[in-house]
């Protein structure tokens, strides 16, 4: 393997490990009678490709149709999505984020942010912050490519 093969491959592996630790510990810090992280999950996909099916759903977030719909009644029963017929279909809904479900997205995003900033602030300097800040769309875009 030649040196910049080498410096990739222990790149991309340096940036899965540390990804994966901020993804686990952020995921760690959700408060009791928030929302799971699949529905989080679910709702954020939600909002990002609106009107959705339940299998369309299923198949961006690699789960199954029966799994997304238990995560998509949840989110129904607290009144965070709606559900609309297709009009191209009538046999199938659309599912859209109500406004009570864009707040909960909202404040967890939020919450999210502030521990990040607090941490950030505490135990950064401040040219270690802007070397994060300007991976941050490098990191995006490497994401973008997988």
């Amino acid at each position: 393997m030649d040196t910049r093969n080498a410096l990739n491959r222990s790149t991309a592996t340096a940036i899965r490990v540390a990804l994966g630790m901020l993804k686990r510990r952020t995921r760690e810090a959700v408060a009791d009678g928030q929302l799971t992280t699949p529905e989080l999950s679910a709702l954020a996909q939600i909002d990002r490709s609106a009107p959705s099916t339940v299998a369309d759903l299923a198949r961006l977030q690699q789960i199954t149709p029966q799994a997304m719909g238990s995560t998509v009644a949840s989110l129904e029963k607290h009144g965070l999505v709606t559900r609309s017929p297709d009009p191209n279909d009538r046999r199938r809904s659309l599912l859209t984020v109500s406004g009570a479900g864009s707040d909960v997205l909202h404040s967890s995003r939020d919450a999210k942010s502030d521990r990040m900033a607090v941490a950030l602030g505490e135990s950064f300097t401040g040219d270690e912050v802007a070397t994060l800040a300007a991976a941050a769309p490098l990191l995006e875009r490497l994401a973008q490519h997988l």
